[in-house]
């Protein structure tokens, strides 16, 4: 795929073709989804790479790369909280929820996986909107709770049925019945089963290995080994027909076809099954199926009457399986690391982030607060009224008593600055400039009640109780309000201009007061040191 020549249309249009369907080849999909991510850094949009790097992170899971796809992950789903996509931060849930899986988090696994069903919209796609919802019964069956499983898993086959998307729905029964198999619910298997193979045949699909291993195993478990044996033969025929590369599968398929050999009672077979599974294990280095493989032997043995080579047989198994848990445990264990570590540094970086958004002596937000908050306010609310206030005489304080005490009446002016706006104005904030300077934020408020509301605030604090601190020094504040609605042009720059003007006029008017309106054009001073205190 050649990503240099797709516009922004065309490449998020190549990455729903990514997103929307299971990739068969997921070397070949990071490869293709590398190339898209690089051209969304050339064309500056955050949004669709951010898309490719949740692409390339689903991808990397299928080829172990369980740790950079738990990095991914979560800062993606940071990443789209914070901008508002719901379908991307869906998506990146999900992605949480099967690393989560492949950690053996099963309650985490579910967290994650309902919040991806709960961020879908109408916006979401049929591949999305079924997929979300047969992992999150996917999750609450493996915790055992199989009643609310069915509940999802009934949702999520009616869209499909509504969507006419019948390779879905296949999907959803084949999810389906395996878990009701593997929660001990047979004849809830067998009836799933059933309607997978009805709506399979109604409408012409051929059922993949995975799905007829499903299938046959389902049917062992139902006493039915005749028809077992013929579903684990096709599902065999057909993946050595190419139709799936996993090699892995094959031994797990002849392992069934060997129970359902031995439920026949043809244990020869069924150890001739057995022996090529064995063989097929130790080619490869599959040792973490062995443990299944010792077990089946000892059945077989415990079938021809062989009841000490049985005993020994199970022995091996014990050995072999808890050798195998030490394996996935190990396995777990690295993944939960990759989640801690990750989720550690998120919260480290959001303290960091905070902090430096705040003024260590107030505790109030700060100018890069400001900065980086307001213009999107400003933009969002045409009826935010912003205010600078001013202490009055602050270096007399300073100069006459000290700096120590200088903080402490900035500590205690911040307080009650935020007190009296957060009791008129839940919504709004207080920051603090530098020095003695502080921005009041008041949103969706007329000027007017803005002035009203900071009077108050202004007389709260003329008349608070300084006398311990600052003897017979007052403490009183001058207050500039503008509306963004009065700036021409509206936006942070111009209001704050008119708020600090107004506040000129506060000071030159006697100070103690609190100035609104448009004043008579006066020398800008926002964000330059003040002359007059």
């Amino acid at each position: 795929m050649d990503g240099s020549v797709l516009g922004a249309e065309e490449l998020s249009a190549a990455l729903l073709a990514i997103e929307d369907q299971f990739v068969p080849d997921p070397a070949a999909g990071l490869a293709a989804a590398a190339v898209l991510e690089r051209r969304a850094a050339e064309l500056g949009d955050e949004g669709l790479r951010m898309r490719a790097r949740l692409c390339r992170a689903s991808l990397g899971v299928r080829t172990g790369e369980i740790a950079a796809a738990a990095r991914e992950s979560y800062g993606i789903q940071q990443w789209a909280a914070r901008h508002g996509d719901r379908l991307l931060e869906s998506r990146a849930h999900a992605l949480c929820a099967l690393v989560q899986r492949l950690s053996g988090d099963a309650a985490q696994r579910l967290e994650h996986s309902l919040s991806a069903v709960e961020l879908l919209d109408e916006t979401a796609t049929a591949f999305l909107q079924i997929g979300h919802r047969t992992r999150l019964a996917d999750a609450l069956a493996d915790t055992g709770a199989m009643e609310a499983a069915r509940l999802q898993y009934r949702h999520a086959e009616t869209l499909a049925q509504q969507a006419q998307r019948w390779d879905l729905l296949n999907i959803v029964h084949n999810n389906w019945a395996h878990y009701e198999y593997e929660n001990g619910h047979v004849v809830q298997a067998v009836e799933v089963i059933g309607r997978m193979i009805e709506h399979a045949e109604a409408h012409g699909l051929e059922l993949d290995p995975p799905t007829l291993h499903t299938v046959g195993e389902v049917q062992a478990a139902g006493g039915d080994y005749a028809e077992a044996e013929r579903t684990m033969l096709t599902c065999i025929a057909r993946y050595e027909a190419g139709q799936f590369e996993a090699v892995a599968d094959l031994v797990y398929y002849r392992l069934t076809l060997a129970r359902a050999r031995r439920g026949l009672g043809d244990v020869v077979r069924a150890q001739e099954s057995l022996d090529a599974c064995r063989a097929l294990c130790a080619e490869l280095g599959l040792d973490a199926i062995l443990a299944e493989l010792h077990e089946e032997q000892a059945e077989l043995h415990a079938a021809r009457g062989d009841h000490a080579a049985a005993f020994a047989e199970l022995k091996v198994f014990i050995a072999a399986r808890e050798r195998r848990r030490s394996q996935e445990r190990e396995a777990q264990a690295q993944a939960r690391q990759a989640t801690f570590e990750t989720a550690e540094a998120r919260e480290q970086a959001e303290r960091f982030r905070e902090q430096a958004r705040r003024d260590p002596l107030t505790g109030l937000r700060n100018r890069r607060f400001v900065d980086e908050e307001m213009p999107a306010l400003v933009a969002d609310d045409p009826g935010l009224c912003l205010a600078i206030a001013d202490i009055d005489h602050f270096k007399r304080i300073n100069d006459r008593l000290s700096h120590e005490t200088g903080d402490q009446v900035l500590v205690q002016v911040a307080r009650l600055l935020e007190t009296g706006l957060a009791a008129a104005v839940p919504r709004g904030f207080v920051a603090r400039l530098g020095g003695e300077e502080f921005l009041l934020a008041l949103p969706a408020t007329p000027v007017a009640d803005a002035a009203a509301v900071l009077d108050r605030i202004r007389q709260a604090i003329g008349t608070h109780h300084w006398h311990d601190l600052t003897g017979d020094l007052p403490v009183t504040i001058s207050i500039g309000v503008a509306g963004v609605g009065e700036a021409a042009p509206p936006n942070q720059v111009t209001a704050l201009a008119i708020a600090d003007r107004n506040l000129y006029a506060a000071k030159h008017g006697g100070r103690d007061r609190v100035v609104a309106g448009t004043p008579p054009e006066q020398r800008p001073r926002f964000y330059r040191d003040r002359n007059v205190g």
